[in-house]
């Protein structure tokens, strides 16, 4: 802890709500990652703490048993999943009691069922939409029904199609398995439309766990650029990416505008940390000693500092502030090195 000076303020200072995703933040699979619990108990001493989710196959209630089982105090109304915004989102389009096809698990089929809706598996059945959400138990059979019920244009009179969200993949205890994305992209394939998508990156399910918590300053907490960064960015909050799951510092490096965090950590404790400050003199970008510049095509190394996470902090600000697509930098592999946990 000698590395930082205490008066910088930490990524918590002046936040009063913290909302966190799951699958590759607190842990992946059944097992919390290390670090995770304790340091958010440590948060929510003095900030109320929320959890977003993606993953559409449990209920609000099961995922805050399953979060308290790992340590952590959770009611059920601090999870906002996918389903509950794919429901906000359906009211605005087919009202209840309207029939759904149920692509999915018991997420989806009790938030469709607690909204009024009617619940259907078959295509037999002319449902009004179709919701789609990941499940480890989504057959060939589920996505085949889904593709049935969708065969017709939506321009054309074809019912709407709702897919909680459009994560590629996710997190388990055994490594990196396919997501609703994947799921969904068979069906789009097959019947060649799009659904529209409930959970992050679009807005809804943020705004849903803002208002629910009333906060006045949010801090997000996410895996992956591409639904949590981004959806942070779009909905105006500051974000913290957290190296303990999808995205590592590759990804980082080469983030796009619009999905760079405000914070990157290599894990939760460093919530509490001081977060270092960002020098920039002449060309050369500073972090705690990592220093970083971009000359022409190459990213260059001046130093390499003591934390590798500040290195890829110093790297990320370098290549971002350079303009240049990363695709065309040479990088040199220490700057991507990585040494963080990840499932």
């Amino acid at each position: 802890m000698g590395l930082f000076s205490r008066s910088r303020p930490t990524p918590l200072d002046g936040v009063d709500v913290v909302l966190a995703d799951l699958d590759g933040v607190v842990y992946a699979g059944p097992g919390a990652l290390p670090h995770a619990v304790e340091s958010l108990n440590q948060v929510a001493r003095s900030r109320r703490v929320g959890y977003i989710t993606n993953n559409a196959s449990r209920t609000d209630a099961s995922v805050a048993a399953h979060l308290t089982s790992l340590g952590l105090t959770v009611e059920a109304r601090e999870v906002v999943t996918s389903p509950q915004a794919a429901m906000r989102l359906l009211a605005s389009m087919v009202p209840a009691p309207a029939t759904l096809l149920i692509v999915g698990g018991e997420g989806l089929v009790v938030e469709a069922e607690k909204a009024g809706y009617t619940v259907t598996r078959s295509a037999d059945d002319a449902p009004d939409a179709v919701v789609q959400g990941f499940a480890p138990e989504v057959a060939w059979t589920d996505l085949a029904e889904a593709s049935f019920a969708l065969k017709v244009p939506e321009e054309e009179g074809g019912i709407p199609w709702i897919a909680t969200n459009s994560d590629w993949t996710i997190p388990r205890e055994r490594g990196i398995a396919p997501g609703n994305g994947t799921l969904v992209s068979a069906v789009h394939t097959a019947v060649g439309r799009l659904a529209t998508v409930a959970g992050k990156p679009e807005v809804p399910i943020f705004e849903e766990a803002i208002a629910r918590f009333g906060a006045t300053k949010t801090l997000f907490i996410g895996d992956r650029l591409d639904t949590d960064i981004m959806g942070a960015v779009r909905v105006g909050i500051d974000s913290v990416l957290v190296l303990t799951g999808i995205d590592r510092p590759k990804h980082v490096l080469a983030a796009p505008e619009g999905s760079r965090p405000t914070y990157i950590l290599g894990d939760l404790r460093e919530l509490h940390e001081p977060y270092p400050q960002t020098e920039r003199k002449d060309d050369a970008v500073t972090v705690n000693g990592a220093s970083v510049r971009v000359v022409g095509g190459d990213v260059e190394i001046l130093a390499e500092g003591s934390r590798q996470i500040d290195l890829v902090r110093a790297g990320a600000t370098a290549i971002w502030e350079s303009g240049t697509p990363i695709f065309v930098l040479r990088v040199p592999e220490k700057l991507y090195e990585d040494p963080f946990h990840r499932p």
